[in-house]
């Protein structure tokens, strides 16, 4: 797939936007980290692997404050009531 965007200036640097088709087809979205090679004038961007983790590593490295927490109710509510 071949598609043509123009570079535009994004604070003190340069940056170009990806359409979504272009990013959904490259499965890139955002927060994917990639690398970008530059060799005889042509970047070329590759989406870098994430790591597998573990259950326990996830585990470790939740943080309860930074996910607004739920409130768990000692009665059915909602749906659950008939």
């Amino acid at each position: 797939m071949e598609s043509t965007h123009r570079i535009k200036r994004w604070g003190n640097g340069l940056g170009v936007r990806l359409t979504a088709h272009v990013a959904r087809t490259a499965g890139l979205y955002a927060g994917t980290q990639v690398s970008l090679m530059v060799k005889d004038g042509r970047i070329t961007i590759t989406r870098v692997a994430s790591p597998k983790l573990s259950l326990a590593q996830k585990l470790a490295a939740y943080d309860p404050d930074g996910h607004g927490g739920e409130v768990m109710v000692t009665r059915r509510v909602g749906a659950e009531v008939m």
